[in-house]
């Protein structure tokens, strides 16, 4: 985010502008697996998700050994809440977790 004020609502504007381009357009959520907003938008995030799924079990079909356990979760999130309401969080983070 910028540190200093805008030095006209157009350059607020355009700053702006960008960054949404850039967070709509490039930027991967963890939340969604990894697909953009507008990759998830548009529909193309099953089969993108159905094509890393297959690369991770043919990777770890290939070397075994470098696996410990099951390969990522690929499977296509239904639901993403910014602020999910209250009934819907089961734990409140903790401030005190050991790293």
């Amino acid at each position: 985010y910028p540190r200093k004020p805008f030095e006209s609502i157009e350059a607020a504007r355009a700053w702006v502008y960008e960054f949404v381009t850039w967070y709509n357009n490039e930027h991967r959520h963890s939340a969604i697996k990894y697909v953009t907003p507008a990759q998830r938008h548009a529909g193309l995030d099953s089969e993108l998700l159905r094509q890393r799924k297959a690369v991770y079990e043919a990777a770890k079909a290939a070397h075994p050994q470098r696996w410990s356990g099951p390969t990522r979760d690929w499977e296509r999130t239904d639901e993403v809440w910014l602020n999910p309401p209250k009934e819907l969080c089961t734990e409140k983070p903790s401030l005190a977790k050991a790293a």
